[in-house]
């Protein structure tokens, strides 16, 4: 499979994992953590789509990093990362341990597969905010679908939503390219649990202790 790999551009994808509602709000603190890595790099982070729930924490968030070698600053980021701290809402003082997973993948400007238009389901849908309020009247976010691997990609960030339809077709080739890549030795689903695991406590590749 020859591909010209963008090392100087990344996908970063965030989801909280083990933890509940405390792991939604860790997903908030590594977005903060990795935006003020990437300003203090001079890199340009922006976010292509995000599903915040009504308590301020973060159900799943899409992330971009352009900068001059931005892949070999953040490849070692792919896991899972553990927090342990005491959450505003206990009130005996109790340290509870949440976690979120981390994937990182380089963007891919050019494949050797084509993605075939009949494979793709597009939905366009308003962009909305915290708690499903709609932060705009037109439907310029975009939700692409391709069929035969049932990966899903979206991006609502951008204005229109013929930017948000090609941020999201380079994120899905990003991602098809790490499933075709790796699928040649074993089925996708592996891979990915190999690459960010289950989500459980002691999988981390890192933990935050806030106490200390």
């Amino acid at each position: 499979m020859g591909v010209t790999q963008n090392n100087d551009s990344v996908v970063i994808e965030i989801r909280p994992a083990a933890g509940g509602d405390e792991a939604s709000l860790f997903v908030g603190v590594l977005m903060k953590m990795y935006s003020g890595f990437a300003a203090k790099k001079g890199f340009n982070l922006e976010i292509a789509d995000i599903d915040e729930n009504s308590y301020g924490g973060i159900k799943r968030l899409t992330m971009t990093v352009e900068g001059k070698d931005a892949y070999s600053f953040f490849r070692y980021e792919s896991g899972v990362h553990r927090i342990q701290r005491v959450p505003k809402t206990e009130k005996q003082g109790r340290i509870h341990t949440s976690t979120a997973t981390v994937a990182v993948l380089p963007e891919i400007k050019e494949v050797d597969f084509k993605i075939d238009e009949k494979d793709l389901r597009i939905d366009v849908y308003r962009a909305s905010g915290a708690g499903g309020q709609h932060i705009n009247k037109t439907e310029s976010a975009v939700r692409i679908t391709h069929l035969p691997t049932n990966l899903v990609v979206a991006c609502q960030e951008r204005r229109s939503q013929i930017q948000n339809k090609a941020r999201a077709m380079a994120i899905l080739r990003s991602k098809l390219f790490d499933f075709y890549q790796n699928r040649r030795d074993k089925e996708y689903a592996e891979k990915r649990h190999n690459q960010v695991g289950s989500g459980e406590r002691n999988e981390r590749i890192r933990t935050y202790n806030f106490p200390q």
